[in-house]
């Protein structure tokens, strides 16, 4: 029962309008899938309304209120027991405008945490490196890696032979393949809470922190940025991206005190765990090119130079995009 009629709306307003909100965001996007605590969320406003149109029986008097309480309630039961399926259509510019970028900000906590596992096998590799040079034999899983690299930069510059030549097209497809594969392996290792997702990424930093200190600590430091750079602008944050969305997976699967369903948790990240692997596989081909046809050919073929200024630039549009992009049209 209502006492006071006008300060039980004053109290219940909030309420009706942020259900409000809510409704208008579902009605904007019918595709948009919420998060368990949105839904909850949602139906606990639901509930609030329903319960305060209920309550408003005994105030005939007071029709507007009562006009706007049932057209709200109305909206949200035809939202919450909706069973019209979903346009699932692809609509690709507004994904790679909107979908992808606002998802991973949305999700930029558990990317926070992967690119520090990452930092911190870089300072362990690069820390082992500068104790012990030796210790590459055991630090770096590839032979080619090992070698002396005042040598190996020796080589590569003064070679007269394509490095890559007519095989620049399979060795291409051949990257892309390898690294898209570390990725969705990086994502997988979700499952098991996300510790396996973040056991790799620190061992991948191990190799890339030791083979910079390596070349660095020969004096060969415009060579190895020259030669990571190009690529590594792109391909490293990409499987970063797979790691963030592994945690997303391993964070659902925690629950940490979530009492929801297990399979009602991963429901409501699946699509933000689909949508950044898929992100960072399209990385990872454009990587894979810039690998394959530039990364390869070193001075006096291409200056370092121009090497490193085409990666610097790789960074500066990727840390643009992935922060502004979407932000005009969701306020991401």
């Amino acid at each position: 029962m209502i006492v006071d009629f006008e300060r039980f709306v004053a109290a219940e307003s909030p309420y009706w309008a942020a259900l409000e909100t809510m409704l208008s965001t579902c009605e904007k996007d019918a595709g948009k899938s919420l998060a368990v605590p949105e839904v909850k969320e949602l139906h606990y406003l639901y509930q609030r309304a329903s319960s305060d149109l209920v309550r408003l029986k005994g105030f005939p008097n007071e029709p507007r209120v009562r006009a706007r309480l049932e057209a709200l309630v109305a909206r949200a039961y035809a939202e919450i027991h909706e069973v019209r399926g979903r346009s699932r259509r692809l609509k690709p510019v507004q994904w790679v405008t909107l979908t992808f970028p606002t998802t991973f900000r949305r999700r930029r906590s558990a990317f926070s945490l992967v690119v520090a596992a990452t930092l911190a096998g870089v300072l362990f590799g690069a820390f082992a490196i500068w104790l012990d040079p030796d210790a590459k034999t055991i630090v770096l899983p590839f032979q080619h890696l090992s070698g002396n690299p005042s040598e190996r930069v020796a080589y590569e510059e003064g070679r007269t032979d394509d490095p890559v030549g007519e095989m620049a097209p399979m060795f291409s497809a051949r990257l892309m393949t390898h690294n898209i594969r570390v990725t969705i392996f990086a994502m997988a290792l979700g499952v098991t809470l996300g510790v396996g997702t973040l056991i790799l990424l620190f061992f991948n930093g191990i190799i890339l922190g030791a083979v910079v200190c390596d070349y660095v600590l020969a004096g060969e430091t415009a060579f190895v940025a020259g030669w990571l750079l190009p690529h590594g602008a792109v391909e490293i944050p990409a499987i970063l991206v797979g790691g963030q969305a592994g945690l997303v997976l391993g964070k659902a699967l925690l629950g940490s005190g979530d009492s929801t369903p297990v399979s009602l948790r991963v429901r409501a990240v699946a699509d933000d765990v689909l949508t950044l692997v898929i992100g960072a596989a399209l990385f990872l081909v454009w990587a894979g090119i810039i690998e394959a046809f530039f990364s390869q050919y070193h001075e006096p073929v291409l200056p370092y130079w121009i090497k490193i200024t085409f990666g610097s630039i790789e960074i500066l549009a990727l840390s643009l995009y992935l922060s502004l992009a979407g932000r005009k049209d969701r306020h991401a």
